[in-house]
């Protein structure tokens, strides 16, 4: 699996996507084949602050229940709401399926993240592939 090099990266398996303070949230793909099938998302309110390492939801799958950390802090300024109903989505495209928008707080906290070679790197250490 390739990933984005749009997207920075956290140890804890999310991604996120940002466009100057404006940033897109999601779970990897590694993150979402070792959970198996997704069949719920618990998703915080809009205007929901996040703080970054700290938890901010969880995604529940037939194998186990998983918090979301928070890449970067910030605000939430939207949920996927199809999740609610389709939370699979997830595991048909987990690069291209998103959990939440939000308004970053300090950008720079992108700074510690992993850049797609260096997650694939981590993920390969990691499963031993």
């Amino acid at each position: 699996m390739s990933y984005p090099s749009s997207y920075r990266f956290t140890k804890e398996h999310e991604w996120i996507e940002a466009n100057g303070t404006e940033a897109t949230i999601g779970i990897t793909d590694h993150a979402q084949h070792l959970l198996g099938d997704i069949v719920f998302v618990d998703l915080p309110k809009v205007g929901a602050a996040l703080k970054q390492k700290e938890s901010f939801g969880s995604v529940e799958s037939v194998k186990a229940v998983s918090d979301v950390y928070a890449p970067a802090s910030g605000e939430v300024t939207a949920i996927n709401e199809d999740l609610t109903s389709a939370p699979e989505k997830i595991n048909e495209d987990a690069n291209g399926t998103w959990l939440i928008k939000a308004t970053l707080s300090n950008p720079s906290d992108l700074d510690s993240l992993l850049n797609a070679a260096a997650y694939e790197q981590y993920v390969s250490e990691e499963t031993g592939h």
